[in-house]
């Protein structure tokens, strides 16, 4: 597990996917159970880590979806994540990710969520020249 270190909410957000549906049961949509356990998660680790839903990342085959972002930090979408069991492992990964100084976490420092989730990787947006 990663050192508990209070987080600024400006370090990090994960960004969840509230559209995404359960595989398995077309009526269950585990985004939100995922913000309200994640939400609880770093309060009991006095982490303050931004949580914000969003509509949608267009990865419907690998729910449950989300993002881990930063100013100026290449950002992850991971998808594949079990609401119920990887809650932490999902923190953690974020941990990682705040820490990074370019938002590039090394295979070896990432959870198994984050090693076997990744569904793209974008660069930061003034790191592009057009």
């Amino acid at each position: 597990m990663v050192a508990q270190t209070i987080l600024s909410s400006e370090a990090v957000r994960i960004l969840v996917c509230t559209a995404c549906r359960a595989l398995d049961q077309e009526n269950v949509r585990p985004g939100a159970d995922l913000i309200a356990r994640l939400r609880e998660r770093l309060n009991a680790r006095a982490l303050s880590i931004a949580i914000a839903d969003v509509e949608c990342f267009a990865v419907c085959k690998r729910p449950t979806t989300v993002s881990l972002t930063a100013p100026n930090k290449w950002s992850y979408i991971l998808g594949d994540l079990d609401a119920q069991t990887e809650v932490d492992d999902l923190i953690d990964a974020a941990c990682s990710y705040a820490t990074s100084e370019t938002g590039i976490v090394p295979w070896k420092e990432r959870p198994s969520c984050f090693k076997k989730g990744v569904v793209s990787r974008l660069p930061p947006l003034n790191g592009i020249k057009a």
